[in-house]
């Protein structure tokens, strides 16, 4: 009882910790990536944090996964530094004891983790699907943004207002270029304002003129007016489909298709990796006195990353239809499954290549 409540003890306080600081490190990364996007105009600028959190959320599972990892991982290089490991065994609890307590501990990480997987991880991207959508479909008015020159969303006009605005819904000294039916239009006006008509909104410009060419022949009509009535709003936003990522689980199970699997594998695999790393972590943990501290921690992200990338390469396979769920479900995680139970047997007997040689040449 007293071995488990200390290690399960140790296993809390380093998750914990090491928890917070991933934490504190991807909405770092994640927000300097969505400012990034907001530069681009893929993102409003106003629903940067949204983004973020909805981001960050959605990466959760793998969060939770790698803090785990580390976090039993770091418990045993400690123990095994301290010589507490020594203590342990000399008692008679072997290194295959050790998976009891670290289960107990997990198992409810884990849990967390599938529902991340299969539940929140398709909503967070659905809602980040959803605000760049409406933000790709709003109105040409909306983007219209003083002194900068701005592309309406069928790529068809490009217009400019001068940064001295005269009001919230007008402005001075406007520049349009449209391109329709194989002419190309210029018009420039001295000021302009917003009319809405019929639940629409247009753009009523003053003391301006218009050059019209027709590209193919390459004649010109210049027009010069009063007043011109332009409409830049569309009567209805144009569908986007929703990616692989943002369909629900059972959804994907039920539509079928390479793309779908792949994503449905790529979500079943999490908690799996998640208990698979639990065992590579008892493993691979071998404190050395004359290397360095970090050691352990080093070979431990190496072999997370290493997992993680079969698991990426895995996914990409199943889409390609080059693989099987079933199939990649049980080349990656299963194998790895075995090879770790073998290596941990191994070291809880403390068997060597060099002993089952010889144990082999004595048989013969």
């Amino acid at each position: 009882m007293l071995f488990d409540s200390s290690i399960r003890k140790e296993l809390a306080r380093s998750f914990g910790a090491t928890l917070v600081v991933l934490i504190t490190v991807v909405m770092t990364m994640m927000l300097i990536r969505t400012l990034g996007q907001a530069s681009k105009g893929n993102v409003s600028p106003s629903d940067v944090m949204l983004v973020m959190g909805f981001t960050v959320l959605g990466q959760m599972s793998t969060i939770l996964t790698l803090s785990l990892f580390v976090a039993i991982v770091g418990t045993l290089s400690r123990m095994y530094r301290d010589s507490e490991m020594a203590i342990w065994f000399a008692s008679g609890q072997g290194l295959a004891s050790q998976l009891r307590p670290i289960v107990r501990f997990s198992w409810p990480i884990v849990a967390v983790i599938a529902v991340l997987a299969l539940l929140v991880w398709p909503w967070s991207n659905l809602q980040v699907q959803e605000l760049r959508s409406q933000f790709e479909q709003r109105s040409d008015i909306d983007r219209i943004a003083p002194g900068e020159f701005q592309e309406s969303s069928d790529g068809s006009r490009v217009i400019f207002i001068d940064k001295d605005r005269i009001s919230q819904e007008a402005a001075s000294n406007i520049f349009l270029v449209e391109q329709r039916q194989g002419r190309e239009f210029v018009t420039s006006a001295k000021t302009a304002h917003v009319e809405t008509v019929d639940g629409l909104r247009n753009a009523v410009l003053q003391e301006g003129q218009r050059v019209e060419t027709d590209t193919v022949t390459g004649q010109t009509k210049v027009t010069h007016f009063a007043t011109y009535t332009l409409r830049l709003d569309t009567d209805a936003a144009s569908a986007t489909g929703l990616t692989a990522r943002a369909l629900s689980s059972p959804q994907l199970f039920e539509t079928g298709g390479a793309m779908n699997l792949a994503e449905l594998g790529w979500r079943i695999g999490l908690p799996l990796a998640a208990l698979n790393l639990m065992i590579v972590a008892l493993v691979i943990t071998l404190v050395n006195p004359r290397a360095g501290q970090s050691t352990s921690l080093v070979v431990a992200l190496l072999a997370f990353v290493i997992y993680y990338n079969l698991m990426s390469v895995g996914q990409s396979w199943v889409a390609s239809e080059r693989l099987s769920l079933l199939s990649y479900l049980l080349g990656i995680h299963g194998s790895i499954f075995i090879v770790a139970a073998l290596g941990l047997a191994m070291r809880h007997n403390r068997w060597s290549l060099k002993d089952i040689v010889q144990r082999r040449g004595i048989a013969a």
